[in-house]
Parts: structure tokens; C-alpha cells; sequence
């Protein structure tokens, strides 16, 4: 096996139209160096302090899955021949396209969507590696050390679906690249928690569930199911942990966390634009990007997405003042009031697998 290591993001789409059988020494993964200022602690107090998260950490123990055994891989691929009709309709260079270009376009789009899914998982899994490390209690340690493999988990299901089903994948979007390289090389613990939990994890919540409610593929279906499962946990991990943790903030230090959440927010709005897609097909992405951001369809879609975010933001302290403005210009502010993850339903979280749908 080589190891190529590179400064910069490789921006190649890669395609998996056969299987290809490689020799240990044919195999060369890719590598990117990220250097972090990681601030480690040990706990020496073991005592249990908060059931919340001590029942999230048994929970997890006791819904694990296996990515090779729990799903049946060897369904066929189901999709649909029909061009569904959507948004990008009254877009003209979509609307000129042949019916053929546009299933390609669709495909792409998917393929970019799953890809982004992906390398976020890669991201969750070096920032709850990192957790494990750096949170003070140990409650939190052993939380995160379990959420590690829920994430090695999630990267081995997408990838695996990826190769054999979807069979196109594109690279990660700059500006969910941006954010994990923030989250992952800034030395405050909390704030990895707030980045990774609460935004990156709560946006990807529902993108989850919504791809699960629209797709004809029971296996993308059987795999989003059990993901979802984990991803609760962990945004509910994050939403109970930091409203206790925050609370001893300074003002300031508050201020600082604050704007950042809104920061991430706005960059993880960026992600839905499928750029890398426009590129190929030839589109001016500014163009494109603006018409995508302004069809009602997608306008929805957005705020369903941040309307998972905002109540949890709210509850952990960190809609200030200063930033209130700020979200509302977004147009989500007022999602704050809704349910948040940190009261969702363990009858819900534990419910037992259910893979006959």
C-alpha cells in the first residue's frame, strides 16, 4: 500500500463503472495533512454526574449495527426512468437539455448530494476522534468513544453505496472543507462540539430523512434508517451536553461561539449547491447558484433544514442578540421555537430496527 500525501484537495470525479481487482502494492490512498493545536485532558473524577448522556452511551452500545450484516446489499438498484418534474425546470440551460442530458444531470446532482454525505461523515469521524481526547468529563470521553464508530460506521455504508450502487463520486464541496478544517484545527473543544454536533450533524439529520422519505431504493432507505438512529443520538448528545457547559461562559466567550455557530451556518447553506455539477455541465455557477437559491422548492428546503438547527442553537445559548439579525436576514429565526433534539422522544431512539419498509 502507498500513501500520497498532497497540500492541496484533489477535485476529480471518480466513476466505478468495474470491479477492479489491485494488489496491495497497486493500492495508493490519497492523504491531506491538517496540523491542530489539540489541547488533551485526562478525568480523574469517574463518577457518573449526568443520566442524559450516561442512557445516550448505553443506548449506542445496545442499537449497533453492522454495515455488512444489517443491510441487504444484493436488492437491485431501483430507480425511476421518469423525469420528475422540479425546480430546475424553469431554468433554461436545464430546459434545453435533452431528456437524456437531464437523467445525466439528475444523476450527478444525487452523486454529488451522497458524496457530500460522505466526506461530512469522514469529518464527524475525526472530530469525535478528537472529542475523546480533549472533552473534560469522563462521560463525554465515553460518549465520543462511541460515537468514533458509529461515524467509521456511516463512512464504510455511504462509501460501500457510493462504489457499488451510485457508482460516481464527487469531491468535497469548499465550503463544507472550509468548515471541517476549522472545526478540526481550532484548539477550543467546545467549539468542535458545537460545529460537528450541532450544525454539521443537525443539517445532515434532516437532509437524511428527507432523502429517505423520496427514495425508490430500499437499500439507500435501509441504510439512511439506521444512520438516522445514530445521528439523533449524537445531536441530542451535543444539544444536552452544551446547554449545561455553555452556561459558564463569559459573555464574551459566548459572543465568540455564537457567531461562529452563524458562520457555519451560512457556509453549510453553501453546501447544497451542487457547483462541482454546474461546472461540468457547462453552467455559469454564480447563475446557477442564484436561481437555485431563489426557487421556492429549494428555498423550502433550505429552511426545513435550519428548522432543525435553530431551536437547538436557542436552547444552548447561543442566539444572542448580536446575532438574532443576523439569522433572521437567513429567513430561519423563526424556527427557534420548535421542538429541540435535546427533548426528543426515547421511545423514538430506541426503537427497534425496522428494515421491512
Amino acid at each position: 500500500m502507498k500513501v500520497k500525501y498532497t497540500e492541496d484537495t484533489p477535485r476529480k470525479i471518480n466513476e466505478f463503472n468495474q470491479e477492479i481487482e489491485l494488489a496491495p502494492e497497486g493500492v495508493e490512498d490519497i492523504a491531506e495533512i491538517f496540523q491542530t493545536p489539540l489541547t488533551g485532558a485526562y478525568n480523574w473524577d469517574y463518577t457518573l454526574q449526568d443520566n442524559r448522556i450516561g442512557k445516550l452511551y448505553e443506548l449506542g452500545k445496545r442499537l449497533n449495527w453492522n454495515t455488512s450484516l444489517d443491510i441487504d446489499w444484493d436488492r437491485p438498484l431501483v430507480v425511476s426512468d421518469e423525469i420528475p418534474e422540479m425546480f430546475w425546470d424553469e431554468y433554461p440551460p436545464y430546459k434545453n437539455l435533452e431528456d437524456d442530458k437531464k437523467r445525466e444531470f439528475l444523476r450527478h446532482r444525487g452523486a454529488s448530494q451522497f458524496s457530500q454525505f460522505l466526506h461530512g461523515e469522514q469529518g464527524a469521524l475525526l472530530v469525535a476522534s478528537q472529542l475523546v481526547s480533549c472533552a473534560p468529563t469522563y462521560q463525554a470521553k465515553l460518549y465520543a468513544a462511541s460515537q468514533v464508530f458509529d461515524e467509521a460506521r456511516h463512512v464504510e455504508a455511504f462509501n460501500r453505496y457510493i462504489q457499488e450502487r451510485s457508482r460516481l463520486m464527487y469531491p468535497i464541496g469548499s465550503g463544507l472543507k472550509s468548515l471541517l478544517d476549522k472545526i478540526l484545527t481550532d484548539e477550543r473543544w467546545d467549539l468542535k462540539l458545537i460545529g460537528m454536533q450541532i450544525i454539521i450533524e443537525g443539517l445532515a439529520l434532516a437532509a437524511f430523512n428527507t432523502a429517505k422519505a423520496v427514495t425508490p431504493d430500499p437499500v439507500l432507505r435501509d441504510l439512511l434508517h439506521l444512520i438516522i438512529r445514530d445521528e439523533a443520538r449524537h445531536v441530542t448528545f451535543g444539544v444536552n451536553y452544551l446547554e449545561d457547559y455553555i452556561e459558564n461562559f463569559s459573555e464574551e466567550e459566548k459572543e465568540d461561539r455564537a457567531m461562529f455557530a452563524y458562520e457555519a451556518c451560512v457556509i453549510s447553506k453553501e453546501r447544497l449547491f451542487p457547483t462541482d455539477v454546474f461546472r461540468r455541465f457547462g453552467w455559469d455557477e454564480n447563475e446557477a447558484r442564484e436561481f437555485s437559491n431563489n426557487a421556492g422548492f429549494a428555498l423550502e428546503f433550505q429552511r426545513l433544514l435550519f428548522s432543525r438547527v435553530m431551536p437547538n442553537l436557542s436552547r444552548i445559548g447561543l442566539l444572542t442578540d448580536k446575532v438574532r439579525p443576523l439569522y433572521d436576514k437567513l429567513g430561519v429565526l423563526e424556527f427557534e421555537s420548535h421542538s429541540t433534539d435535546g427533548d426528543i422522544s426515547w421511545a423514538e431512539l430506541e426503537k427497534p430496527l425496522d428494515l421491512s419498509a
